[in-house]
């Protein structure tokens, strides 16, 4: 007779799913509502998803139970504290740019705020977790409601941006897929931290299937992280997005993204494996630098701020080649900081969203340069808070970002990359160039005739809300980034990184 099986509910460490399943409840709640009484305000919807993502942030910071949980596939670090925070705070800031002034197509569904709150459950469970199979789930529930919040922009631009990521997606799973398979074969585990023991024991060897597993773990998270080769879909995506979403995707997959990869790949680089220094090395420095050329002949504002996202991408991602503590805490002060100005940049897109003909010349783009021309004329104060929000992702003092490239190059310098840092250096200065461009445009043109009311066009209380708090935070981040960074440390050294 089997003995029977005992389950420790205390070893199981529930509270460690409490932020995921909080999210999860918040979206079957919505679709229970629609069911129940349909045809409410999108602004109930906004409040109730609002509701449900500050409770789960609340569940985040105030986690104090064990690292491991859930038959030890939960990991709750300082990492995945840090990772969920940005995810959530984020998507609290993102959630209330629905309450536009315009009526879009896309937020008249309930569907569209329970599949964003799945959406946030998946990415929440890729960050906690050093399970590979967790991490897939979780990679593939964001990913699935992704493709259809980009669709339900409902234009033929939104379908085909769909359909490419869609099939990038399924392309990037198979290489995860792929590369997990090896690592389970080498290893007999699909735990990070177990692989490591396995691999450091045995010496990397066989260094062959080492290699091809790597090999497809840096495809797979390349395409989440949009690294070159893989970005070719993420100006078409964008542009086929609505701007409030291209925002979205430009922050918070790719926080989630670096997470996984610094669980996958520092210690590769701790064990020094010299060819995963230097591919990581080149993927870092191509994709900064390839991208910052793409964007100097940008003709349309928002595809120039996609590949300028993924230059950010190349720029965090060097913190993962250094791998020192340093560097891990200059990257997530790096994102947080980015995440403020870039949010506030695409809601300035946002707010000038409009159904309407256009009156510039150029129509290929929803926010080509020329639309821009003589903003400071006609509504100054908006002139400088997107000249602002320019100058802090260029990097200029005393700017948000630029203390984020500064701990990040310094932290390079600290470890040895000195080339690494100079070469982080030469892309900040050419970035200069193409976003000093729509400064340029809304300073020294001269305005469109009939554009008088085009800039905020589409703008509400809440959508100058949420432009005014990223204003603050990228304008005043000198008094804060110093306390900032102090936290994020202590985080980051809680998770022996």
């Amino acid at each position: 007779m089997l003995d029977p099986i005992s389950i420790d509910i205390a070893g199981l460490n529930l509270p460690s799913l409490i932020p995921m399943v909080i999210i999860v409840l918040g979206a079957l709640a919505i679709l229970i509502i629609d069911l129940v009484r349909d045809n409410l305000s999108k602004s109930f919807y906004v409040m109730v998803s609002e509701l449900f993502i500050l409770l789960a942030l609340g569940a985040v910071i105030g986690y104090g139970g064990g690292e491991r949980g859930f038959f030890d596939v939960m990991l709750m670090d300082g990492i995945s504290i840090l990772g969920q925070i940005i995810i959530l705070v984020a998507s609290a800031l993102f959630i209330p740019l629905a309450l536009s002034s315009s009526r879009f197509h896309e937020y008249s569904f309930p569907e569209f705020f329970a599949l964003f709150l799945f959406m946030i459950a998946g990415f929440q469970f890729m960050v906690a977790s050093d399970n590979l199979i967790m991490i897939f789930v979780g990679l593939e529930t964001a990913s699935l409601a992704l493709y259809t919040l980009i669709a339900m922009h409902n234009r033929s631009r939104s379908f085909e941006a769909a359909i490419k990521y869609f099939t990038m997606g399924a392309l990037a799973a198979g290489f995860f897929v792929f590369g997990s398979l090896i690592l389970y074969a080498l290893t007999g585990s699909v735990e990070i931290h177990k692989i490591e023991e396995v691999l450091v024991a045995r010496n990397f060897e066989p260094i062959w299937g080492v290699l091809l597993a790597v090999v497809f773990m840096i495809s797979a998270l390349g395409f989440k992280l949009s690294m070159v080769p893989f970005q070719t879909w993420v100006p078409d995506v964008y542009e086929g997005s609505s701007a409030a979403l291209a925002g979205y995707m430009s922050i918070v997959p790719k926080i989630a993204g670096f997470v996984v990869a610094m669980r996958l790949f520092e210690f590769l680089v701790h064990a020094d494996v010299i060819w995963v220094q230097n591919v990581l090395w080149i993927v870092a420095v191509v994709t900064m630098t390839a991208t910052n050329i793409m964007a100097l002949v940008q003709e349309g504002v928002k595809r120039m701020l996609a590949y300028s996202s993924v230059s950010h991408a190349g720029f965090a991602m060097s913190a993962i080649l250094i791998g020192t503590t340093q560097a891990n805490s200059a990257l997530f002060l790096y994102w947080i900081l980015f995440t403020f100005t870039n949010l506030g940049a695409f809601t300035m897109l946002w707010v000038s969203r409009h159904k309407g003909n256009k009156t510039w010349g150029n129509t290929r783009f929803d926010h080509p340069y020329e639309k821009f021309s003589g903003m400071v004329k006609i509504m100054p104060i908006n002139a400088v808070i997107m000249g602002m929000f320019m100058f802090s992702l260029a990097g200029m003092p005393p700017f948000s970002l630029f203390w984020g490239k500064l701990y990040l190059m310094s932290s390079a310098v600290n470890a040895g990359f000195i080339s690494l840092a100079v070469i982080m250096a030469i892309n900040s200065a050419i970035s200069v160039y193409y976003y000093l461009k729509l400064v340029v445009y809304m300073f020294l043109r001269e305005p469109n005739a009939g554009d008088e009311t085009v800039y905020m066009k589409n703008a509400s209380t809440a959508l100058k809300t949420v432009i005014g708090f990223s204003a603050a935070m990228t304008l005043f981040a000198t008094f804060y980034v110093s306390s900032l960074l102090e936290v994020i440390t202590e985080y980051v050294k809680a998770s022996g990184f």
